[in-house]
């Protein structure tokens, strides 16, 4: 191989092997599109089981989030023998399982959560053996919706941690000026970034509105560096550090969610063979990258990652650069690996002060939403669909808000039905396939 950069035509190859002065930029692209959206994740999660900012605990979960997202990301570029679709997939820890594993989390704990992560995991691994067949179950209404529910759900808690966390609810702390001065830095640099940069600096503009925010808030003297002094240069996975427990909840509920996740990577597939090889994806791509997505999410459950998926920001940079080698992307799978295996990284991450994180998590729900938004804009609203909308996410979101409606139901189906995002998916799925398609007639509502 030369070291000539190779042309668009040679680039749509996923075996295509360009030279390294060409494959190393493009995989930090790849990287740099998903790297905030995949530790956010951990640090929600950390925190709803008591972890503080800055704890070796934190900094743990934040490690093995860019760990096990690069070694996924290996499965689905590399393969292993019928794993991975052998294609430019990007890997990352899924923010569509966070309204599930938070009240997992609160009533059962960690054990729990990460015994039902590796169930959950090879339940996800198997719908590869079918999952061509049930991919009707899910069409743009029912996707679209499940989405806009993750949004809706995940949005206070980026208000929360805007204002100062959850620890300072009910303090006069909260709600502070200096808070929220920070978490509109990031929201304005962010913006200013998407919108008025190009290339890679568009690409990382959350990432780059968070370091402006942490930056700021040096000064501000809100930044506290003790967590990286403590932090090892290098350190191994430790299997079951949390412990593992089968709970009915969790697993069912880890379940559930890796049918909407296998759904999702799916389209990720189809979307990387449209947009970047203008054909259709193969029965064997699509199984062996679910079969992917599904011993991911198992083998992060056991060292304590949480549940990994594709990632649709990285299918629409596909889409954008028309680059397909899958080498590209397994560069940036190798670099989420060695950021993953330096404590010193993930400490960095937990050192920045929670209203910093808010500010992006503000811009990153709120764009989850307006995705979702955009897929249901090819849905025909008819009677029919605006009925299963409306029923869906008015229980779903509405069981979330009052909790206390189920207080009389076993804690198990508590715990299910008030995660905001497994009613809504659940009434949508069965709704769709159930009503009748005679409602679908011109009158609307």
């Amino acid at each position: 191989m030369s070291d000539s950069h190779l042309t668009a035509a040679q680039l749509r190859d996923p075996d295509a092997i360009p030279p390294m002065s060409q494959a190393i930029p493009l995989g930090l692209q790849h990287v740099l599109a998903m790297f905030v959206s995949n530790f956010t994740p951990a640090i929600i999660v950390g925190l709803a089981a008591g972890f503080a900012f800055g704890s070796a605990d934190l900094v743990y979960l934040i490690q093995m989030s860019m760990l096990f997202a690069g070694i996924a990301t290996l499965f689905q570029t590399v393969g292993l023998g019928k794993v991975g679709a052998r294609l430019p997939i990007m890997q990352g820890t899924s923010f569509a399982f966070i309204p599930v594993m938070i009240p997992i989390v609160k009533t059962s704990g960690l054990a729990a959560l990460f015994g039902g992560i590796v169930i959950g995991g090879l339940f996800h691994a198997f719908l590869g053996t079918f999952i061509g067949k049930i991919r009707h179950w899910l069409p743009p209404l029912v996707t679209g919706l499940v989405v806009v529910a993750i949004g809706l759900a995940l949005i206070p808690v980026g208000i929360q941690y805007a204002a100062g966390g959850v620890p300072l609810i009910g303090k006069p702390e909260f709600g502070g000026l200096n808070h929220w001065f920070l978490a509109l830095t990031v929201v304005f640099v962010a913006l200013g970034f998407k919108f008025f940069a190009k290339g890679m600096l568009s690409t990382a503009a959350v990432l780059i509105g968070l370091i402006a925010g942490y930056l700021v808030a040096i000064p501000m003297g809100m930044a506290n560096f003790a967590a990286i002094e403590r932090a090892a240069w290098f350190a191994v996975p430790d299997p079951f550090r949390y412990g593992f427990e089968l709970n009915v909840a969790a697993i069912l509920g880890m379940c559930l969610m890796g049918v909407v996740s296998a759904i999702e990577t799916v389209g990720d597939i189809s979307g990387i063979t449209k947009g970047g090889a203008g054909r259709e994806a193969t029965d064997k791509e699509l199984a062996g990258g679910t079969y992917a997505d599904g011993l991911g999410t198992a083998v992060a459950g056991v060292f304590g990652g949480l549940p990994n998926t594709s990632f649709s920001q990285n299918v629409g940079l596909i889409a954008l650069t028309g680059i397909m080698s899958r080498m590209v992307v397994t560069i940036g799978g190798v670099f989420l690996v060695l950021c993953g295996l330096i404590p010193k990284v993930g400490a960095l991450i937990s050192s920045m002060p929670i209203a910093v994180l808010g500010g992006g998590v503000i811009v990153m729900f709120g764009m989850v939403v307006a995705a979702g938004i955009n897929m249901l804009s090819d849905v025909v609203w008819s009677r029919r669909n605006m009925v299963i909308l409306a029923v869906s996410l008015s229980i779903g979101l509405g069981l979330q808000a009052v909790p206390s409606a189920l207080q009389h139901l076993p804690a198990t189906l508590k715990v299910l039905l008030t995660s905001g995002l497994l009613p809504v998916a659940f009434l949508a799925i069965i709704l769709n396939l159930i009503l009748p398609q005679e409602m679908d007639e011109k009158a609307a509502i």
